[in-house]
């Protein structure tokens, strides 16, 4: 009597699809796509290997893995792939790639203590060029912002929140070392606009100075485009500062400063309306901010 033999496990092991080999070249490609990435102001309808490693992230799943876990060996986070934003990446805490507040404030200030003000400066630019929720939602949105804008617009929402403060009993004149933002707002306002030369030039210093600091650093990381000269500097946003704000618009930062009521308006100028009376007045510091603590 001849023994059975079931040959049916082998069978079923080589019908099972087998998933191609990751080759160095694929890497060197993946990688490649990642270098795009870390490159904001390169556009990929004006580089053509950058629009094909596009295409093949998009229509190669495999492909598309490998390049995102290249992206997060190097701490990154990949907000989104297309060919209107590139390969929009935003560092992590714990990325070489990451940007520390401290560290940009003591390239753009000599006073330690100004690092509140740029990182309100940052705040305001984001709240004013995508004041509403629709705004971010819409791919197809472009805020625009004036470096008078801004300022305009934390003045007034320096004279807002110490309006709150009165009403509620609070301390209006915190020493000017005080931890948080909430100091900052005044301090802010206390701070001359555009400094004290003769012919009013815009100082370092001054606020309209920590905001053309700001409007740079984002400029010169593909999230604004300078569009003029007129009040102070014209702006528009890009398609990876839209992405940015949206990761960053559930702070509790960003939340109190909409919250005072924020009218958009298409050329850059700042409008307040009253806002509906809310216990937390608290922001934090940090919160929400395009860098590190």
């Amino acid at each position: 009597m001849t023994e059975h033999v079931d040959w049916s496990e082998p069978e079923v092991a080589a019908s099972a699809p087998v998933a191609p080999a990751v080759t160095p070249a694929d890497a060197a490609d993946a990688a490649r796509l990642v270098a795009f990435g870390l490159q904001p102001k390169l556009q990929p309808a004006r580089d053509q290997e950058y629009a094909e490693l596009l295409r093949r992230y998009r229509e190669d799943p495999s492909f598309a893995r490998l390049a995102d876990a290249v992206a997060a060996g190097l701490g990154l986070v990949v907000l989104e792939v297309s060919p209107r934003a590139g390969m929009a990446v935003t560092a992590a805490e714990d990325s070489v790639f990451a940007v520390r507040m401290g560290d940009y404030a003591r390239r753009t200030s000599a006073d330690s203590g100004d690092r509140f003000l740029h990182g309100l400066a940052h705040l305001a630019v984001a709240a004013m060029a995508f004041p509403r929720p629709e705004d971010l939602a819409d791919d197809g949105y472009i805020g625009r912002i004036t470096v008078n804008g801004v300022d305009a617009f934390v003045r007034q929402a320096c004279r807002r929140l110490e309006e709150r403060a009165e009403v509620r009993g609070e301390n209006t004149d915190p020493a000017t070392d005080a931890p948080g933002l909430e100091a900052a707002w005044r301090i802010w306002v206390r701070r001359s606009a555009t400094g004290a030369t003769k012919d009013a030039r815009r100082l370092a210093g001054s606020t309209t100075g920590i905001i053309g600091k700001a409007v740079a650093f984002l400029t010169d990381s593909g999230f604004l485009q300078r569009t003029g000269d007129d009040n102070g500097g014209t702006y528009r946003t890009t398609a990876r500062y839209q992405l940015q704000v949206r990761d960053m618009a559930g702070s509790a930062a960003m939340a109190e400063l909409l919250e005072l009521g924020v009218v958009p308006v298409t050329d850059g100028t700042p409008t307040l309306l009253p806002a509906e009376e809310s216990d937390d007045s608290e922001l934090v510091a940090d919160a929400g901010l395009p860098f590190h603590s």
